[in-house]
């Protein structure tokens, strides 16, 4: 048990070692390209724009910011987070490779060996993503001209939701109380307080959905 603790402890320190500064590294340089363009055509725009647009994405996806890193941490893990949010695609493609890893593997959440099985399978959607993003970056465009019209509609408008649904599928199995629950609050919110804002809808789904499961551990402990 004590030298399980040693490893998971070196494990997260060094994964904060590597992982924070390369995100903030990244961070960083994606204003390379922003300050160019400024510099180069002398087109600095004011403080007041700059933050009403940050104000304006502030307000639609700034829930996110608390929401994402809380409730994808227990299938991503401490190194899985990093590589996540460096590499994107993190609910459609990230979240469900490493849940089916943990599944496919019987590890549990907070382990080292849940961290070692949902950083490699995380690893190896990052290397699939590159292959065919830059595939389809070179005949995507050809292939989609040749599809019939239903069957591009359906990648368009169905994909995401197929993925997060399947990933849905796979916790329900194995979790079904917390599931429906999961799945009543959002729609019944939604149906009763037609004026409740996207992102104040979103943290009471996720955190009460957290709480749910929480309350849900503690009584069956209790028995």
């Amino acid at each position: 048990m004590g030298n399980n603790f040693d490893n998971m402890a070196e494990w997260k320190r060094k994964s904060i070692f590597i992982g924070a500064p390369t995100n903030l590294l990244a961070a960083a340089t994606a204003f390379i390209p922003v300050l160019w363009l400024c510099s180069t055509y002398n087109c600095w725009p004011d403080w007041e724009i700059v933050l009403t647009a940050w104000g304006m994405t502030a307000a639609s996806f700034g829930a996110f910011y608390i929401v994402e890193p809380i409730s994808y941490y227990a299938a991503l893990g401490m190194s899985g987070t990093y590589l996540s949010f460096l590499s994107g695609n993190i609910g459609n493609m990230r979240v469900p490779v490493a849940a089916l890893a943990l599944d496919s593997t019987n590890s549990q959440p907070g382990t080292l060996q849940a961290e070692i099985a949902s950083t490699m399978a995380i690893c190896g959607s990052i290397i699939t993503n590159l292959f065919f993003t830059t595939l389809a970056a070179v005949v995507g465009t050809a292939v989609v001209a040749i599809l019939p019209k239903f069957i591009v509609d359906a990648l368009t408008k169905y994909a995401a939701a197929a993925i997060f649904g399947g990933t849905f599928g796979n916790f329900a199995l194995h979790y079904p109380v917390v599931a429906v629950f999961a799945l009543l609050v959002p729609l019944g919110i939604h149906m009763y307080f037609t004026t409740i804002p996207a992102w104040l809808l979103i943290i009471i789904s996720v955190f009460g959905s957290m709480a749910f499961a929480r309350l849900m551990y503690v009584m069956q402990n209790k028995k």
